[in-house]
């Protein structure tokens, strides 16, 4: 109980701490799934790298710059925060099914910009202005549940395909379904709870375990890459 009352008590301090690790994770895996893309040419890890491209500019939005502004630019800046985390969610997503969209070989083509990701900047585009409309975060839930129930399934199938080979897919499984649990809660927190303080903290404790599991596969795979490397060259 102390515990959680000292919680309570400094809790913005706390965030800014909390947006502080997350963003160090994001900027981290940014920089080494790039540096892993270059080793492997692998897509589908640009699409990745993009997702927590998108996760670090959402938290950046949210903890670091929109509370420091009166409120008619808080208003754009919920937005932008909702806009960067679905689509950090769309990236997580398309990075799975890249194979069945693209053909291989297609490394000059934009990770960021190009026809195939339209769709989603204009879903993305569309949830906001609906829960802006209804003055929720309903169409947000909504999208990320169902977008990582199926990244969640097609995680799972490619895990049982690549067998032990998988080195990252397990993490990568496991991280889709906290994300899938994580999003339930934020919604039935919304929902029933009114933003429960308690069930926050859990939240933002799964959150936290959710980034550092993604960052301990890329560092994972990375090592593994370069320990390969080191055997070809050898």
């Amino acid at each position: 109980m102390e515990i959680y009352n000292f919680i309570i008590e400094n809790k913005e301090v706390l965030k800014i701490f909390y947006a502080i690790i997350i963003g160090a994770i994001c900027t981290v895996i940014v920089l080494k799934s790039d540096r892993l893309f270059r080793l492997s040419f692998h897509q589908g890890i640009r699409y990745f790298r993009n997702a927590f491209l998108f996760y670090g500019l959402a938290f950046v939005t949210r903890y670091f710059i929109s509370p420091f502004l009166p409120e008619p630019p808080q208003i754009i800046l919920k937005a932008l925060f909702e806009y960067f985390l679905v689509m950090a969610g769309f990236f997580l997503l398309y990075s799975l099914l890249w194979k069945k969209i693209e053909s291989t070989g297609t490394d000059y083509v934009s990770s960021l910009f190009n026809k195939k990701l339209l769709i989603f900047y204009f879903m993305a585009f569309v949830i906001i202005v609906l829960d802006y409309l209804w003055n929720s975060y309903y169409f947000l839930f909504s999208s990320q549940i169902i977008l990582f129930i199926f990244a969640s399934i097609i995680s799972f199938s490619n895990y049982i395909k690549n067998g032990k080979k998988g080195n990252f897919l397990k993490f990568y499984f496991i991280a889709m379904i906290l994300n899938f649990f994580a999003w339930i809660l934020n919604a039935f927190v919304a929902l029933y709870f009114e933003w429960s303080q308690l069930i926050l903290i859990f939240i933002y404790a799964m959150n936290l375990i959710i980034f550092l599991l993604f960052l301990w596969g890329v560092i994972k795979v990375m090592r593994v890459k370069r320990k390969w490397q080191g055997k070809e060259k050898g």
